[in-house]
Formats: structure tokens, C-alpha cells, sequence
């Protein structure tokens, strides 16, 4: 299927979308993980998504097709000690709560073993698998017991690494890769056929509410499909056999979910739920769009540059969307496999945050919301002083307003 056709049918309920969207976002960047290259750059061009909410479920959703990669699992915050506590702290409740010591436990879509090497540190047997072939192999030769293998069918068998049927696991683990899917439905279904009965998970997605309440429009990428709150998440869980057990918001921004596998039933009616207020998401690009000017068009006035740290979706779509784009020297981004590429629609070079020791800059734009305190401790650190002698001033991205940090 072609990239370009739209979908007219609800990812989770399968009922028919509005014709008309929420919202429209131009110049959007195409994806969060294809970056380009110097070659590749020419021909990168930002495109057009359309927002939708479900008039059945009320999920909040994407029309586009999913990005090519969706099978895949590349993530960069498994590099921060931020994430690294968070998953020991949900690893440790989820297995002393529910008695999953010497247990298996099998994360779908475990990317290059990031969390998965934490989860070695209880006592459990960890598992994994990840549809990339070079991540696998990345995960094998650190130790980790992962095959490739995705969740293509509600019938696909979790096989072992030697090939052969793998027995019910007890446990199972998915870090933000549900909003990804196209059909979340087929990979619920198969990973509840591959639990023993009384099986327990834990399920982590992007925040609407958290978008919502923040104004933040720049959260809004074409490779999360969908945006699921508490209510959405949870009638998805109970229309394909799982009973959430437990619910958080952790890093500010993320919805946590323990649930536990019931009887599969198909015969319970998807409640509507409340109709969602986008005025906010367009004030704020608005706001944003201005208050980036001032800050790049101020800093220009006194002959000072700036620089932006965070190679995220956020960081892609808020240069993408404003003049950014334009007034960034490059970005600051710690993951290796990012650096030496193009922000995708803005073009900006991403670079290792030791590129600041060569080209240094008057000012730091921090975009990696959940990061910002760590990565200012490494400003504060190591990149201290601009160009001039002067003291790094250091900027980040709250809710819907640019603010300095003293």
C-alpha cells in the first residue's frame, strides 16, 4: 500500500473515521527515524497529516499510513539515566507484585536490548524479540537472549531462540511501541495467545492528556499513529482480552499500565468517550512559532548563535514548524546513530554534544522533555562556556513557552 493513501477506519474499533480531521499540520517532518544523510537531504520534504478522533472508540489518531519501519523498535532515551531508574523502579513492583521471580518475562519489541539488559538485573528470566535484524544481532552480542521475530498475526507463535514453539511465557513488557501499530488489535491478540492464563503485562504509551494539557502540539509525529489517554488505552486492553490492573502517568508525559490477561470476548460494545478540545495545540504553534523568533531573531541582533539539543520527534517537529529551522547552528544529540544526519523537513546537522568543544555556541535550546534537568547538569558540566568566554545560556521548551535556566 502506498505511503500516501489514508486510512477511513478507526485503528482500534474499526469504525468509520470523520471525513473531516481535528486537525491539519503542513511541513511536518515525514518521520522521527529516517533521517537523512547528505544525500539523501535534497529530496527530503516535509508533508501534510491529518488528526482525527474516532466518532465509535474517540481515540485520537493519525490517517496516514504507518512509517515503514513500525515493526522496528529504535530508541535513543535507553542512553539516559533518567529512563535506565524509571524501568528499575516499574521492573521491581511489577515483579514482587505479582510473583514473577524465576518467571519469563518477554518484551515485545525490545530494539537493541536497552531495557531489556535492566531487566537482567532481577531475577527472572528476560527475554526478547525485535523485528530488525541488526538490533537483534546488537542485543545477542551483549548477552541478551533475543531473536527476531514481530507480533504479525493474533495466531504468530513466540518462538524461542532456537527456532522451535517457545512455551507460555508469564510476563511481558512494551515500551511506547503500541502507538506505532496500525492494527494494535493483531499484536494484543498475539501476545495474550502466548501467555499462560493469569499472565500479566506491562504496557507504556505517549500521553494524550499529557499533549492536551501542555499545548503541545510538537509531541505530534506521523510514526505515533495513535494517542491514546487512560480511557482509550484501557477499552483497547479490554476488547482484546487484557483487564488493566494498574495505571500511571511516569515521566510526566507517558502512560503506565499493568494488565493482566481475562477471557477473550468480542461482545462488549467500544464506549464512546468525551470529544477532545484541539484549540489549544493551535494557539500553542502558534505561540511557540513566535516566541521562537523572539528568541532566535534576539540572539541574532547581538551577534550570538544557538544551538539545539534533543535529535527527538519533538525537537524534528518543533524545527520543522517554526524558525528554527533557520536560526540553529545544529543539534546536540547523544545517540551515535543520529549523528552526521539532517533533521528530517528542517535539515539542521545533528551532531555528538562534544561537537559544542569545536563550534561552540552562545545558547542552548534544550528540547527532550522528561531530560531537561540532566541534560542542563551536562551543559553546566562540560559545555559551560560560548564562544566569547561568556557563560552558556541555556534555554528549554515547557509546556507551550520558551524559558531560561539560571
Amino acid at each position: 500500500m502506498k505511503e500516501d493513501m489514508k486510512s477511513i477506519y478507526c485503528l482500534a474499533c474499526k469504525g468509520r473515521l470523520n471525513e473531516k480531521p481535528l486537525l491539519t499540520l503542513d511541513g511536518m517532518p515525514a518521520s522521527a527515524q529516517d533521517i537523512p544523510d547528505r544525500i539523501q537531504v535534497n529530496q527530503d520534504q516535509g508533508i501534510t497529516l491529518n488528526l482525527h478522533q474516532c466518532p465509535c472508540c474517540g481515540l485520537v489518531q493519525f490517517d496516514c499510513q504507518p512509517v515503514g519501519y513500525y515493526r522496528d523498535v529504535i530508541r535513543s532515551g535507553g542512553f539516559t539515566t533518567t529512563m535506565a531508574e524509571l524501568r528499575r523502579r516499574q521492573y521491581r513492583h511489577f515483579i514482587k507484585a505479582y510473583g514473577l521471580e524465576g518467571k519469563k518475562i518477554i518484551e515485545a519489541g525490545c530494539g537493541r536490548g536497552e531495557f531489556l539488559s535492566i531487566l537482567k538485573e532481577f531475577p527472572v528470566q528476560a527475554l526478547g524479540i525485535e523485528h530488525r535484524e541488526d538490533l537483534v544481532q546488537i542485543a545477542k552480542d551483549a548477552g541478551l537472549t533475543v531473536w527476531r521475530q514481530f507480533t504479525e498475526t493474533e495466531n504468530t507463535i513466540l518462538k524461542s531462540p532456537d527456532g522451535k514453539a517457545g512455551p507460555p511465557y508469564h510476563g511481558f513488557l512494551s515500551f511506547n511501541f503500541l502507538e506505532h501499530q496500525p492494527e494494535p488489535d493483531k499484536m494484543l491478540r498475539c501476545i495474550w495467545n502466548n501467555l499462560e492464563e493469569d499472565g500479566v503485562g506491562l504496557v507504556t504509551v505517549p500521553s494524550l492528556e499529557y499533549i492536551l494539557e501542555h499545548n503541545g502540539y510538537y509531541e505530534l509525529i506521523r510514526d505515533h499513529l495513535a494517542y491514546y489517554t487512560f480511557e482509550t488505552l484501557r477499552s483497547l486492553m479490554e476488547h482484546n482480552g487484557f483487564r488493566v490492573v494498574e495505571e500511571e502517568m511516569v515521566n510526566r508525559d507517558t502512560l503506565s499500565v499493568i494488565v493482566r490477561k481475562k477471557a477473550m470476548t468480542d461482545k462488549t460494545a467500544w464506549e464512546r468517550s468525551a470529544g477532545i478540545d484541539i484549540a489549544g495545540l493551535v494557539s500553542s504553534r502558534q505561540s511557540i512559532n513566535r516566541q521562537v523568533n523572539q528568541l532566535v531573531n534576539g540572539l541574532y541582533e547581538k551577534g550570538k548563535t544557538l544551538a539545539v539539543w534533543g535529535a527527538s520527534h519533538q525537537g524534528f517537529t518543533l524545527a520543522a514548524t517554526t524558525g528554527l529551522g533557520k536560526g540553529a547552528r545544529y543539534i546536540m544529540d547523544s545517540a551515535p546513530f543520529k549523528q552526521g544526519r539532517f533533521a528530517p523537513a528542517s535539515h539542521i546537522l545533528i551532531v555528538a554534544p562534544d561537537h559544542f568543544l569545536e563550534e561552540p555556541v552562545d545558547a542552548i535550546l534544550i528540547v527532550a522533555p522528561g531530560y531537561t534537568d540532566e541534560i542542563a547538569g551536562i551543559i553546566r558540566e562540560k559545555y559551560e562556556k560560548g564562544p566569547g568566554g561568556e557563560k552558556t545560556r541555556i534555554f528549554t521548551l515547557r509546556s507551550s513557552d520558551i524559558e531560561e535556566i539560571t
